[in-house]
């Protein structure tokens, strides 16, 4: 702050500050944020319709601004300019990344439907269940045709091989296994 003749005090304009600042005076640079940062906000937020992200522009557009001091040469006295200029290339790239990033998405395949670990348990559970059912039930049956239930109904023996086996007529597995099948739809519909 410099002293007029008057003795009213005069505060320096962005073009001395920003000359400053570029000389590494970092008092200058901080006046020069303090003066303008609301204003670029506001800017960025104008940009994007978002508080977040017009956070991260700000801090975005002062960052390339401390970094480029030495480069750039005000026009005229306002730094405004030149910092909305680079928030409005910094809201373009951001968005032209995002749109990238969702084209990109957009292409990978959808992740393969995972099943729930908990029916592959439930069914396993049910599979037990109806199972031990269907042993109980054969289990249940006379001697004769339990036989044939499980030579050729659980061991998918031909007819005529448990016949041989049981040494009786193929007729007989035929009717043990009739019964045998009548029987356990009763049972297995009762429980």
């Amino acid at each position: 702050m410099q002293l007029t003749g008057l003795g009213a005090p005069v505060e320096p304009g962005d073009a001395d500050l920003w000359a400053r600042a570029a000389r590494g005076d970092r008092e200058a640079f901080t006046a020069l944020f303090e003066r303008h940062a609301q204003a670029v906000w506001n800017h960025a937020y104008r940009l994007t319709g978002s508080w977040a992200s017009a956070e991260d522009l700000t801090s975005g557009t002062f960052l390339a601004a401390w970094r480029r001091r030495g480069d750039v040469t005000l026009v005229r006295d306002s730094a405004l300019p030149w910092l909305f200029t680079v928030a409005g290339n910094l809201a373009r790239d951001e968005h032209r990344g995002r749109a990238r990033r969702l084209r990109l998405l957009r292409r990978m395949p959808a992740p393969a439907a995972v099943s729930d670990h908990a029916d592959g348990v439930a069914d396993r559970i049910d599979a037990e269940a109806r199972l031990q059912r269907i042993v109980d039930a054969v289990r249940a049956l006379p001697a004769a045709q339990r036989q044939v239930v499980e030579l050729c109904l659980l061991g998918e023996l031909p007819i005529a091989d448990a016949a041989a086996l049981l040494e009786v007529a193929e007729v007989t597995v035929r009717a043990h296994l009739s019964r045998a099948r009548a029987r356990l739809r009763a049972l297995l519909e009762e429980k």
